[in-house]
């Protein structure tokens, strides 16, 4: 370790956080979409003025600022260091009992309060690469939250870490931590003005090593389709069930390609996430997600050539398809600014690792902070299985990430001038 001697508080830390529900809500229009989030991010100010951090502050919108003081004289940019504290709304995150399951031995881990979650290393091949490290779970009801109250924790442990040994040389590092990221909306009121910086890092990666760099481009899109309506008893050559459109519709999507459950890699998909209607009236909403952001156009086409299809089958019924954008792929800008990632791989040299370079099929935070003027790239915290009750997170990969956040600091002021 490059830290000797430190007690690290990142597990202690990330056992508390994980304690306050702060799940998000995307039918939600308020921002924060949940006031709960706030009860976490009143606890992190308040840490993070026990640590030293004197301007830590929490704003009407639910972001949390704070600022570790700059140790060099040197012109050096400043980072930001973010993560989100909410957690996803497709599984329940609240009364999350943490466990700590010291020096993990390689065998199926079953989560007591319902006996039927069991977390295997042969569904979770990642746990045999962590055998010896100290495993924390939730108890089989709910989530964990470490998706991302790891990055939350690792980020704290950094804090207080800067803090206490002002000998080690770096720039300012400005603490974001945001609301809403599972629901899209996580970067949506930040203010870059006070935030102030000028290259970031989200914590919000998985497997230790990883380093993320690309992402998904992604599009919202809804199909509202319009039918007839008339009284049931006398509909008939009349009604046209919206509903029943819609439905026709959905069937049309391939089962054997075009969707999550049957890409990988740089495989894009089209993915509907609800679907509501009346007989008048019925809409499904899609995600839709690819790396070459260009293909974006490609999908929404071919869901209009379908919704024809469909609409060809129910004779007077029409649609409306809108698409709005959500985010696009960080590596677009990621690559104007190479030495990001390169700082990056030599603070994960330094710490004894050799950095990974991957591709998120997903977003982060960071996707929509490179757009707004902030490149930001993912850095790891061991979240794994995450938005399930058998997410896990080792402490050891949590350690090992605040290790690199140290190294990363360095890295920036040792290249400054």
């Amino acid at each position: 370790m490059s830290v000797p001697g430190y007690k690290h508080s990142a597990a202690d830390r990330f056992i508390r956080y994980v304690q306050v529900d702060t799940q998000s809500d995307p039918t939600s229009p308020t921002q924060p979409s949940t006031q709960k989030q706030k009860d976490l991010s009143r606890v992190l100010v308040e840490e993070l003025k026990e640590i030293g951090i004197t301007d830590a502050e929490l704003d009407e919108f639910g972001y949390v600022y704070g600022t570790i003081p700059a140790t060099s004289p040197k012109n050096v940019p400043v980072l930001c260091f973010c993560s989100h504290v909410d957690t996803a709304p497709d599984c329940s995150g609240t009364g999350v009992k943490p466990i700590l399951h010291m020096s993990y031995d390689g065998k199926d881990i079953v989560l007591p309060d319902d006996p039927t979650i069991v977390i295997s290393a042969k569904e979770h091949p990642y746990l045999k690469e962590r055998i010896g490290d100290d495993i924390i779970t939730a108890s089989g009801t709910t989530l964990l939250g470490a998706d991302d109250k790891a990055g939350v924790a690792i980020i704290m442990d950094l804090a207080a870490y800067l803090i206490q040994h002002p000998e080690i040389p770096h720039g300012k590092i400005r603490i974001l931590f945001t609301p809403d990221e599972e629901i899209g909306r996580g970067v949506a009121k930040v203010d870059m003005k006070r935030l102030g910086a000028e290259f970031g890092y989200t914590l919000d990666g998985g497997e230790r090593a990883h380093l993320e760099g690309e992402t998904f481009s992604a599009d919202f899109c809804v199909v509202t389709f319009n039918g007839i309506s008339a009284h049931p008893g006398y509909a008939k050559g009349k009604m046209v069930n919206a509903i029943k459109v819609a439905s026709a519709f959905v069937e049309l999507l391939p089962l054997n390609e075009w969707s999550p459950e049957v890409t990988e890699g740089k495989e894009g998909f089209v993915h509907p996430v609800s679907m509501e209607g009346q007989l008048e009236r019925a809409s499904v909403q899609f995600i839709v997600r690819d790396f070459v952001t260009a293909q974006l156009a490609h999908h929404e086409q071919r869901i209009r050539e379908l919704v024809d299809k469909a609409l060809a089958k129910f004779p007077g019924t029409t649609a409306e398809i809108t698409v709005k954008e959500q985010y696009r792929n960080m590596k677009e800008m990621l690559d104007q600014y190479p030495h990001v990632m390169d700082n990056a791989e030599e603070a994960y040299k330094r710490a004894g690792m050799t950095a990974q370079r991957m591709s998120i099929r997903g977003g982060t935070d960071g996707s929509r902070l490179s757009f707004m003027g902030l490149p930001c790239p993912n850095i790891f915290t061991g979240e794994m299985g995450i938005h399930s009750k058998q997410e896990y997170v080792s402490v050891q990969d949590m350690e090992k990430a605040v290790e690199v956040l140290i190294h990363l600091a360095q890295v920036w002021e040792e290249k400054a001038n």
